[in-house]
């Protein structure tokens, strides 16, 4: 991917996550990557939906490679990491940034982004499911808990960006950890 390719595959990230499909424009991706104006239909000839889904696989790639960081880690300190970072993307813009994939999901309306999105979706579930049963939880627990762990995430950022607080986040994630103790110690069915 060229530097200019990118800038803008990220700019169109944080644009989606920020402020949703809609106002992710071609401008707005211009104004935020610093790109020329005529790089835009050089690196995205199929358009603005070409562009998304240029930042969706983006964003789904960061967050599988940050998950194949975690890698032996306990399902609790794997869910503390996890939701650490989605904490931290929401301190760190004043709640003004969640999720690109729940952005396009919500707003780009039926068809092949949204199709995307819910790939990219089963892939992060999947990645998280793999983290769970090499620490040792059996497959269908595991890929039951990493679906859990992101909805509940997910929820929580959603909800925290529309309250202006943590504290749904820090409930949901507690609990979230108190259930991944649990996997830990084997009685995670319940």
């Amino acid at each position: 991917m060229t530097e200019v390719r990118e800038r803008m595959t990220d700019a169109a990230a944080l644009l989606l996550a920020r402020d949703g499909y809609q106002a992710t424009s071609f401008s707005a991706v211009l104004e935020e990557s610093g790109a020329p104006r005529g790089s835009i239909y050089h690196h995205f000839p199929g358009g603005k939906d070409e562009l998304v889904s240029a930042a969706l696989a983006h964003q789904a790639r960061r967050v599988i490679g940050g998950l194949d960081h975690l890698a032996g880690l306990d399902p609790e300190e794997v869910v503390t990491r996890f939701a650490g970072w989605w904490r931290a993307g929401l301190e760190s813009t004043g709640f003004a940034v969640g999720c690109s994939l729940v952005a396009v999901t919500t707003s780009a309306g039926p068809g092949a982004l949204r199709d995307e999105a819910g790939a990219a979706f089963a892939r992060w579930i999947a990645a998280l499911s793999g983290l769970f049963r090499r620490a040792g939880v059996a497959a269908e627990t595991a890929t039951s808990f990493a679906t859990q762990v992101l909805a509940a995430i997910e929820g929580a950022v959603v909800m925290s960006r529309a309250q202006g607080s943590f504290t749904v986040f820090d409930t949901v994630v507690e609990r979230l950890r108190r259930d991944a103790a649990r996997l830990r110690e084997g009685d995670g069915d319940g």
